[in-house]
């Protein structure tokens, strides 16, 4: 069961690739949009989405091989809400390092690759819109980023904060917490919250 669940939680590197990929899309959707439709193709869009799940594979792969070469002589209660890998070696026996190394590698490869792209987007996209005449036009132009920079926002900061951090300070009660985050914009006061930011910044991009 908790190979299945590594195997899995390896995965999440793809939607490190995918925010990436997307943000480059709207990129040519805000900044090229009469080139979009010859840019941003059927097959191109397919080779992506294949590149993304390859490497997430692959990075799976990596990860379920060095977890599972450990040997686990205590308890077998996993303190996590699924067989996560931070917890899983708490539980080892053996030298971690090189697990610990290849898991701080790997993640902060895909944080900082996929961040590049997706920033570096970002940014041209920001000229783009502040170089627009129209208030409607950059209006409908921020509108379009809107819910991927908070899927942006929300997946790399538990990302970093779960994953980019040295052991010696890893807690498994706030890895809880940070897996649960996403999941508090069901509140509606939170929800109302995040809703009145947007509100203002449309405001300030219509100004």
């Amino acid at each position: 069961m908790c190979c299945s669940d590594v195997l899995l939680c390896g995965f999440a590197s793809v939607d490190c690739f995918l925010l990436a990929v997307m943000a480059h899309d709207r990129h040519a959707a805000v900044c090229k949009p009469l080139h979009y439709t010859t840019t941003v193709t059927t097959s191109v869009c397919a080779q992506r989405a294949i590149g993304c799940y390859v490497w997430g594979f692959a990075r799976s792969a990596i990860h379920t091989g060095f977890t599972f070469c450990l040997s686990f002589c205590h308890s077998n209660m996993v303190h996590h809400f699924f067989c996560d890998i931070p917890p899983i070696l708490a539980l080892s026996c053996s030298d971690i390092y090189i697990n610990e190394i290849v898991l701080f590698t790997l993640a902060a490869f895909n944080v900082f690759f996929a961040l590049i792209v997706t920033l570096t987007s970002y940014l041209f996209i920001f000229i783009a819109i502040l170089r627009m005449h129209s208030a409607d036009g950059r209006k409908k132009a921020f509108s379009t980023c809107t819910s991927h920079l908070t899927a942006i926002t929300i997946f790399y900061g538990t990302v970093i904060f779960m994953y980019l951090q040295p052991s010696s300070s890893h807690s498994m009660g706030s890895d809880q917490m940070a897996s649960v985050e996403p999941y508090s914009l069901r509140n509606k006061e939170v929800s109302n919250a995040f809703r009145r930011a947007i509100e203002k910044m449309k405001i300030l991009f219509s100004t």
